[in-house]
């Protein structure tokens, strides 16, 4: 290279170094991500959510959707999640008497105290031979969750977890069963009758269901619990979408496959012992669930059926792998081979054992009023009408989607995704239930939001996974 050239050389450099940092700087890197095949057609309240988490301090850029088909994935829904519609809690704020003065280990103080903020993005794939309706319960699905502004857990097994939200609603009226317990999904007259007089007459088939028949009250921050006139009045169930940490960033990038064989919810009967229901705490109720390992032991709860250990518990032999649902597309394969000792149940179910404690109030056991014996009471019910060889666990054989059960078909046992109209993030802690921390409602939350449905559905992936299964 000649002496000559070095001028020319150097002005070049120059003239290219501010493209080049221009690039790596945060509305560089938002631009492009803006622009990635898996992001450009997203709607603009999402796009522009993913592009702020995006410019935001960050150690890995939000999550790439890779095609898992020949076609792009399609985004049918999302939610957008933040710190306003819950009560604050030590985990998102600074209480007096409680955590002044310790140092933030959640949500809200990191990167200089930007606000904690996320999106969720969840596209069905169309794969050949797999429903292309999301509704279809034998449609696969993928959850794609990008957080920002949540610091790592460094102690006591904790971790955070995501959770897909659906608040029960009235069902509609039809004639009972025989015996005059209310049909699968439905509710009698007499409990129709019975609920709509209750509060503001909200309480009628169609309605997100009211625990004081007053309108839905989800959260909001000017929430006090215990009182239940400034607490969320809806009946919630979730489905977990996985447990996940934060990077050093405090930003958090996780992944969840949604389908028939991970729509299951946890028992329901830990409720009463998870220290979130009023009044539960002071009663000295929590973890009592776990004093004869009803909750750790698969089973059907305190009313229902009580397992062996060494054939129901963690055998070092075989561990209990909830993750053996599904062996092949062409069928279950081995029965043997599933997993049998499911400590958890299909979502639709679950809804089943809320409609009885909740909702039915004449069909179901009415000389039963304690909430808590009427939940263990519905949750052996519902089981046993599922349940082949009487074992009082839910296995993936007796929960296949092409199956049935009760006389009725087995894709009923499952919720739509459009059903879960809410989505919450909680910080946990290994107390060894499947219940989220505190549940049912909203003292361990560090973010919620709301379902937004996507009509059309619009492209959201690029090709392609190296991995198509």
């Amino acid at each position: 290279m000649t002496p000559k050239l070095f001028p020319k050389l150097t002005i070049l450099a120059l003239t290219l170094l501010p493209m080049v940092v221009s690039a790596q700087s945060p509305r560089g890197i938002g631009r492009r991500v803006a622009n990635r095949g898996d992001i450009r057609h997203l709607p603009g309240p999402l796009k522009e959510r993913i592009v702020e988490i995006a410019e935001r301090p960050h150690t890995f850029e939000p999550i790439t959707a890779f095609s898992e088909a020949d076609q792009p994935s399609q985004l049918f829904q999302y939610y957008l999640v933040d710190t306003t519609n819950f009560q604050p809690n030590v985990f998102t704020a600074t209480i007096p008497g409680i955590n002044d003065g310790a140092i933030p280990t959640a949500a809200n103080a990191a990167n200089g105290g930007l606000p904690t903020i996320g999106s969720v993005r969840v596209t069905l794939e169309p794969k050949p031979g797999l429903p292309t309706d999301p509704n279809d319960p034998r449609a696969f699905i993928d959850v794609f969750m990008d957080y920002s502004g949540l610091f790592v857990i460094n102690n006591e097994s904790g971790w955070y977890e995501g959770w897909m939200i659906s608040d029960i609603r009235v069902p509609p009226v039809a004639p009972p069963r025989p015996g005059g317990t209310a049909q699968f999904g439905k509710i009698t007259a007499e409990d129709a009758a019975a609920i709509a007089t209750r509060g503001s007459g909200n309480d009628i088939p169609g309605n997100i269901f009211t625990l004081d028949g007053d309108p839905p009250r989800f959260g909001s921050a000017t929430d006090v619990f215990p009182d239940p006139a400034r607490q969320p009045n809806v009946v919630p169930h979730p489905v977990s979408m996985g447990a996940f940490n934060a990077q050093q960033q405090s930003d958090v990038h996780a992944y969840w496959e949604f389908n028939h064989s991970t729509n299951w919810i946890f028992p329901h009967y830990e409720l009463p012992f998870t220290g979130g229901l009023p009044g539960t705490f002071a009663a000295r109720l929590q973890y009592n669930n776990l004093i004869d390992l009803r909750s750790v032991i698969p089973g059907s709860g305190p009313e229902g059926v009580t397992n062996d250990k060494l054939v129901y518990g963690d055998n070092p032999d075989n561990p209990r792998d909830p993750d053996r649902g599904l062996l092949s597309d062409n069928g279950p394969g081995n029965p043997a081979h599933l997993e049998f000792r499911n400590r958890f149940i299909p979502s639709g179910l679950d809804q089943e054992v809320l409609l009885n404690a909740f909702v039915r109030v004449a069909s179901f056991r009415p000389d039963v009023t304690d909430v808590g014996q009427r939940l263990f009471l519905s949750y052996a019910q519902e089981i046993a009408r599922v349940d082949q060889n009487g074992d009082g666990v839910i296995s993936f054989v007796e929960a296949d989607v092409n199956g049935t059960s009760d006389g009725l078909p087995n894709t009923r046992l499952y919720l739509p995704p459009s059903a879960f109209n809410r989505f919450a993030v909680t910080r946990e802690i290994n107390d060894g239930l499947l219940a989220p921390r505190f549940a049912p409602f909203q003292r361990g939350y560090v973010l919620s939001g709301f379902l937004t449905q996507v009509e059309p559905p619009v492209p959201a992936s690029i090709p392609e996974d190296a991995d198509d299964r």
